[in-house]
């Protein structure tokens, strides 16, 4: 007898440490115990995505954990607009972004950009507001103005890994765009003037 609880336990698990073949192994083992639960389904397709984008693919997974004990069908729904919305819409994008979000200020253990930024004034300083904060919280950005805010102040700041990690996440929904570019260069030079 398949223990399913178990093997979905495990293949989460190996989803969030990002070891997606491992995962879609699991998930498909699941699946084949009830080949119609959309569910299931689900989690086999943010594998795939993970591929593509790692940093979209655990937005949305933690997205859809934490919303689908409050509203199944609606989670199930909204995960699935933001994978097919996924072709250039940056408006729509910019829309789900949001969403997900405000979800997760509530619901994970994150600030609003607003709000770490009034916490950056009373530090005094960036540097010293953000490592106050990036083991613990995530900032929640929720425009794209405060993303490009953000990711100029991380690299001010030599937070450079992290400039790219969100970079990289946000890249595919703003993939032509001038901004975003410009701060890839800005990032490529420090990284020549560095070495």
């Amino acid at each position: 007898m398949v223990n399913i609880e178990r093997l979905l336990q495990n293949a989460h698990s190996y989803f969030t440490a990002a070891e997606y073949d491992k995962a879609l192994f699991l998930y498909s083992q699941v699946l084949s115990q009830d080949t119609e639960n959309v569910e299931y389904k689900l989690y086999c397709i943010l594998c795939d995505l993970g591929y593509e984008s790692e940093e979209k693919a655990q937005t949305l997974f933690d997205y859809f954990v934490v919303a689908k004990d409050e509203d199944f069908e609606k989670a199930l729904a909204y995960v699935n607009d933001v994978i097919n919305a996924y072709d250039g819409d940056s408006v729509k994008m910019i829309e789900l972004l949001k969403d997900i979000s405000d979800t997760n200020v509530e619901s994970l253990n994150a600030i609003e950009y607003n709000d770490f930024m009034e916490l950056v004034q009373n530090r005094g300083s960036f540097k010293e507001a953000y490592q106050d904060i990036m083991f613990s919280t995530k900032v929640a950005i929720t425009s794209k103005d405060d993303l490009l805010d953000f990711i100029d102040k991380l690299i001010e700041n030599n937070f450079d890994k992290t400039a790219y990690s969100y970079l990289d996440g946000f890249n595919e929904f703003f993939s032509y765009d001038d901004d975003v570019t410009k701060l890839y260069e800005r990032l490529g030079k420090k990284k020549i003037e560095n070495k």
